[in-house]
């Protein structure tokens, strides 16, 4: 984005790779974790809701006063896809990634970081 463009906030988006399988393929688990994340980047909790899919695999969202963290999992391919939108200047979102990458055992992970806004 150049200078004259707004910025209304940062978007994570994070891959995890190789993942613990049964860390990722229950909802209990990745909701704990999902919160304890929103703790530690020092978000406001406003609410949350989580889905577990048959077979296998989890959806969670959390809504936050700075936005959102959202999650789905694959666990049959050791993977989660993961993202937190946040318009906060206090956050600390990278602390959430390396959080949820220890967490689900993550064998790596990738991550873009994109500025949201208009031109």
């Amino acid at each position: 984005m150049s200078q004259d463009e707004k910025v209304y906030g940062k978007h994570y988006l994070v891959e995890f790779q190789g993942c613990t399988p049964s860390t990722i393929s229950h909802t209990s688990f990745v909701e704990k974790a999902l919160l304890k994340a929103v703790e530690i980047s020092q978000a406001t909790y406003i609410s949350h809701h989580v889905h577990q899919f048959s077979p296998q695999g989890v959806s969670a969202v959390v809504v936050i006063a700075e936005s959102h963290f959202s999650i789905h999992t694959w666990p049959e391919d050791g993977y989660a896809a993961f993202d937190i939108f946040t318009c906060g200047e206090d956050m600390k979102p990278k602390k959430a990634i390396e959080y949820l990458a220890t967490a689900f055992n993550a064998g790596n992970y990738s991550l873009q970081e994109i500025s949201r806004g208009l031109p």
